[in-house]
């Protein structure tokens, strides 16, 4: 993997923004520490920083530049299936000087132009100048792996960069987008194209765009299969079982290309545990890093990720960590964070990036599988919403009840009525707005009650409206649950969270789960195939029923709480008085009611907390982005 950032000059003067440029790809050294470097021409800007994983000689830094010197490639990510390409191109006639995936796609665009991305199997998100076109073509992977930002507002320039950070290095205004604003003390993240920036967005999944003095087009390349509009009869289970997991073989051996030390994330839980067993197939001893948590058993896997390590016989390195060790990384991540996210389990991301980082340069993940084959509790909520039954009517009844118990993931029993809490308010709704409040940290309520910006309530909307379009469509279908899982809650938090931490710590992540001919497949067959009976995930189990320990087959989905509740009360209380509950510079900022603010640090110590520390998180992290970038 690697860095990316660049401008195109609406005015034939790109000369200019050089001196951006190289300020923006020194933002990115830890996506690429091994080698930069730049292309300067009169109408376009190239910054380039390298993360060596194929072909790490020198022949492989970029840019890459044609003999001609027409035809101008920088590349982030990788190009799995380049090998059959590169002898395709060999046989044409073109001529190598490397063994880099990039020099495929260089010489791949010269031959069939923008089809280019339809050809490449992986994540990347790339820019390619052509001098003889005049054009600049942009592309981001099929489902958004690898983050793309830019900026066009003006006739002046259009920029681009791998991470706002570096995007910040262009004479861009920072006035805050008031609506993203809304939507990320909502939902802990900003769920769509838009960015914290006005006028600053990320090229959606699957997406390219072409910019010329002419004109901008966008166009779509690709987009995950609709199953409500599939025709035909579907494979049978036992059918689909094989299938899937011939896709899912092919995804893992394509993902295990590298010329550096390979490894891959074993949790313990079935998707990593999968993912290592195939990969266990195609090659001996594989190394695999595994997280735990000395302070909370509840949370610490390690025992069932060394079950995994003992049967397909890995070189496994187990980390255990404690609070304290937490902590101590805390600042870290704050201080990486370029946009304002506030998933904190980006926390244990980070410091499991670090340590991996110290053994291998590339790591295997089992990041998808929850979306894709409904593995989440609240997929299984909505199909329990659907029914019309004496249970729902009585959660429902008793909402009154619910909201007056106390309520707060500490605790077994107060966090079971936090459940039933949500789901009785989810009951009231229709599917789409079910959907969104249970994506929802806090409601619209109380988020007006925060901001004293002016948000376009229409503009907001129309946004929101787009990401629950699928299950406003399909109400009475789970999938679209999943479609819009994928487009949302996959590509904006998670996808988001994992390479923001592991880039950040120089290591490269690949995803089988997400190539995109299992994407397309596992979107074709009937919602029953992956949850039934309340078993989530079905199909991986039983295909996979023979590869993995049957008590970790039928274990639940654990997640990992950070101690944020705590630590808000003793070690980070002086901080939080600093940056979130000061008066003084709330007044002076003007984003927030002040009262509001305070009202949440008195909730934080009463005996009923509920979620106001995930709340707080996100103030922390948007007070702590907001001086560094906007102050």
């Amino acid at each position: 993997m690697c860095g990316i950032s660049g401008v195109f000059s609406f005015q034939d003067n790109a000369g200019q923004y050089i001196a951006s440029t190289t300020l923006a790809i020194a933002q990115l050294n830890k996506r690429g520490p091994d080698n930069s470097g730049e292309y300067n021409d009169e109408h376009v800007s190239f910054g380039h920083t390298r993360l060596s994983v194929i072909d790490p000689s020198p022949s492989g830094n970029q840019p890459f530049i044609s003999d001609d010197g027409n035809t101008i490639v920088i590349f982030n990510g990788e190009f799995y299936n380049h090998k059959s390409f590169r002898k395709e191109l060999q046989q044409d006639g073109y001529q190598f000087r490397s063994n880099s995936d990039t020099e495929v796609i260089l010489h791949l665009y010269r031959k069939c132009g923008l089809n280019v991305i339809k050809y490449i199997n992986g994540c990347f998100a790339l820019a390619i100048w052509d001098k003889k076109r005049q054009s600049l073509l942009i592309a981001r992977d099929r489902l958004g792996i690898k983050p793309l930002y830019y900026y066009y507002q003006n006739s002046d320039f259009f920029a681009f960069a791998s991470e706002m950070k570096a995007l910040l290095q262009y004479p861009i205004e920072r006035k805050i987008n008031p609506e993203s604003l809304y939507s990320y003390f909502q939902l802990n993240y900003i769920p769509d194209h838009q960015s914290m920036i006005q006028d600053v967005r990320k090229l959606e999944p699957g997406h390219y765009m072409l910019i010329s003095k002419e004109r901008i087009i966008k166009e779509r390349f690709y987009k995950i299969p609709n199953p409500s509009s599939q025709i035909g009869k579907p494979d049978s289970y036992e059918d689909a079982q094989k299938q899937v997991k011939k896709l899912l073989n092919q995804a893992v051996e394509r993902r295990m290309i590298a010329d550096v030390p390979l490894g891959a994330f074993l949790s313990g839980g079935l998707d990593s545990s999968i993912i290592v067993a195939l990969a266990s197939q195609h090659t001996k001893h594989l190394n695999t890093f595994s997280i735990g948590f000395k302070d909370e058993a509840f949370f610490d896997e390690t025992s069932d990720a060394e079950l995994i390590a003992k049967k397909y016989q890995t070189n496994h390195t187990s980390f255990s960590l404690s609070k304290a060790e937490l902590y101590g990384n805390l600042h870290q991540v704050l201080d990486y964070i370029d946009e304002p996210f506030a998933d904190s389990s980006a926390l244990a991301v980070h410091i499991l990036s670090q340590h991996t980082r110290g053994h291998v340069t590339v790591a295997l993940s089992g990041d998808g599988a929850d979306e894709m084959f409904s593995g989440y509790n609240k997929h299984l909520a909505h199909q329990k919403a659907l029914e019309r039954n004496f249970r729902n009517t009585s959660i429902k009844n008793l909402n009154g009840l619910w909201k007056h118990l106390p309520k707060s993931r500490q605790g077994k029993i107060s966090n079971k009525i936090r459940q039933l809490d949500r789901f009785s308010n989810g009951l009231r709704l229709d599917a789409a707005e079910r959907y969104w409040l249970w994506c929802s940290l806090s409601n619209e309520e109380s988020i007006s009650n925060l901001i004293k910006l002016n948000v376009d309530k229409t503009l907001y909307n129309k946004r929101k409206a787009d990401l629950v379009y699928f299950v406003n469509k399909y109400p009475q279908d789970i999938h679209a649950v999943l479609l819009s899982d994928m487009r949302m809650v996959l590509c904006q938090d998670m996808l988001m969270k994992v390479d923001l931490m592991s880039m950040g710590n120089s290591l490269e992540v690949r995803t089988p789960f997400l190539d995109h001919h299992l994407v397309d497949y596992a979107f074709k067959m009937p919602f029953d195939y992956k949850m039934k009976n309340g078993i989530k995930k079905r199909i991986l189990r039983d295909a996979f029923r023979d590869e993995i320990p049957e008590n970790l087959l039928q274990k639940p989905k654990h997640g990992f709480e950070v101690p944020l509740l705590n630590w808000f009360r003793t070690e980070l209380s002086e901080e939080l008085n600093e940056i979130v509950f000061n008066r003084d510079f709330l007044e002076s900022q003007g984003i927030f009611h002040t009262e509001t603010v305070m009202q949440m640090k008195k909730q934080l110590f009463s005996r009923n907390p509920g979620d106001i520390h995930a709340r707080i998180w996100a103030m922390l992290v948007f007070q702590t982005w907001w001086k560094k970038y906007l102050s």
